[in-house]
């Protein structure tokens, strides 16, 4: 049973509380409690939805942008983004019913470090990076650093997660993300997709694929990324033999290794392949 609950109204009060004991730091909840399978939290718990700086978007001096930790999906959806983050969007559209997306926020989907998280993929695509601030200072860790496992973080005694930071470079392009289950909805992946591109005259310049759901935790594929740049879209230069490269893909009760490592390829090229489609060339 919880011992002892705070709700702090500032950020410098919760990093004084995390750094003073250890604490299970709450926000949507939609992850925590059913991993909690007991009717109450255990333990003291820092309830960080009342620090308001902690929720929605700005823009820095710099032009990077930055995401509270406790945004909710439904924020997420409702933002009027760049094209880059279309991609997250149709993830966000992705988590769980609506009051899921009321609820859950972005950083719990990361801090939760599941393989299957639905905000992972597109997010790398948007070279996003995580900054984890405590009573003795802040960092910034890269996404693709800060998940090192199922359930496994880079987040050391007395931090949390304050901001997901989308550089400017990671805001061009248009986005896209794709998603497949035994069913259409409400859904634990067997493969994700997300794709992020600028394309110039047919020619692609920039171009950033990941792939999720099918090994440890989600992954760029940076040797296709780099085959595919500076030549015409061709979402055939995404092969089986370089999907399964990039990705090591896990057996478990949704699919096995054998099927994801096809899957995974055919829904990358088809992420492609609706980019292409849409026409839509961004500089």
């Amino acid at each position: 049973m919880t011992s002892h609950y705070f709700r702090p109204k500032e950020l410098s009060e919760a990093l004084d509380l995390l750094a003073a004991a250890p604490l299970c730091v709450a926000a949507g909840c939609t992850d925590l409690f059913p991993a909690t399978e007991r009717k109450s939290l255990q333990g003291d718990v820092l309830d960080i939805t009342g620090i308001a700086q902690l929720r929605g978007f700005s823009h820095d001096a710099g032009g990077d942008l930055r995401i509270g930790a406790t945004t909710t999906w439904a924020d997420i959806i409702r933002s009027p983004l760049p094209p880059a983050f279309d991609g997250l969007k149709r993830a966000a559209r992705e988590v769980g019913a609506r009051q899921i997306q009321n609820q859950g926020t972005l950083a719990g989907n990361l801090c939760n470090a599941s393989p299957a998280a639905d905000g992972v993929p597109p997010l790398l695509t948007l070279d996003a990076q995580v900054e984890v601030q405590s009573a003795g200072g802040t960092r910034q860790i890269a996404l693709s650093d800060f998940i090192q496992g199922p359930r496994k973080t880079a987040l050391g005694a007395g931090e949390m997660v304050t901001t997901v930071i989308v550089p400017p470079a990671g805001q061009s392009g248009i986005g896209h993300f794709r998603k497949l289950g035994a069913r259409d909805y409400l859904v634990i992946s067997i493969a994700m997709t997300a794709a992020r591109m600028v394309v110039t005259d047919g020619i692609v310049q920039d171009i950033a694929l990941a792939i999720g759901s099918c090994g440890p935790t989600a992954v760029r594929l940076r040797a296709i990324e780099a085959d595919m740049t500076g030549r015409p879209l061709d979402p055939s230069l995404i092969t089986d033999e370089a999907v399964a490269k990039a990705i090591a893909p896990i057996d478990d009760m949704r699919a096995d290794a054998g099927y994801r490592r096809i899957s995974a390829a055919e829904l990358l090229r088809r992420t492609v392949a609706d980019l292409s489609a849409s026409q839509v060339v961004a500089a």
